[in-house]
């Protein structure tokens, strides 16, 4: 008799553990998803959609073989010079009344669509400091998101997977404060590639 109640009592502890597994990884992947969104908010909105787009494809949802890991590698390398490459660029609209963009350079911006551009006065949108540092920013928030992919980590670094819970804690709290830090000391006012609509740096149809 004893026997006969012990095992539904054993069961229904298995069924109470498995149901706090479920609840702690439905936890952990809500976590993941808010730290992410809170990161993507300081990179390129484009990039990042490309990246969550092919990386579990690329990466056959973290199984891994020696054409993913290369794949994904590319995808990497393409999403950080990316939005590192987004530092170096910032629009203004033009006196037609459309907005264009340009890269940054020593001497001001280069516009590649505006023809009434050479007759603009574009040098207040020269090459800065503050560039480098936002551009290595970029790379460190890219980075931080690309570890808070579990099908990323699990292709290139499954031993990590046992430490996403403390990465999706840890992590962007780490990245941003940094990153708090970074535009505090070097403010950002472009408006370049990639990133939310906003009133760009200058207007020139108004002159």
């Amino acid at each position: 008799m004893e026997e006969g109640l012990k095992e539904p009592i054993q069961k229904g502890t298995n069924n109470n553990n498995n149901n706090n597994n479920n609840s702690n990884k439905v936890s952990i992947g809500d976590q993941a998803f808010k730290s992410v969104g809170d990161l993507i908010k300081l990179l390129p909105s484009g990039t990042v959609f490309v990246f969550q787009f092919l990386s579990p494809l690329l990466t056959n949802t973290g199984h891994c073989n020696t054409l993913n890991k290369v794949l994904s590698s590319l995808l990497l390398l393409g999403c950080g010079f990316s939005c590192s490459f987004a530092s170096f660029t910032d629009s203004y609209v033009g006196r037609d009344g459309r907005l264009y963009y340009g890269i940054v350079t020593r001497s001001g911006l280069w516009s590649f669509s505006d023809p009434n551009a050479r007759s603009l006065d574009l040098s207040k949108y020269r090459l800065r400091a503050g560039d480098f540092v936002h551009a290595l920013l970029a790379l460190v928030v890219f980075a931080a998101i690309a570890l808070l992919d579990a099908d990323t980590v699990a292709c290139f670094y499954p031993a990590l997977e046992k430490e996403e819970s403390a990465m999706v804690g840890v992590l962007p709290a780490v990245v941003g404060g940094l990153a708090s830090f970074v535009f505090m000391v070097f403010p950002n006012n472009r408006h370049g590639i990639g990133y939310p609509p906003t009133q760009p740096t200058e207007n020139f149809s108004s002159s």
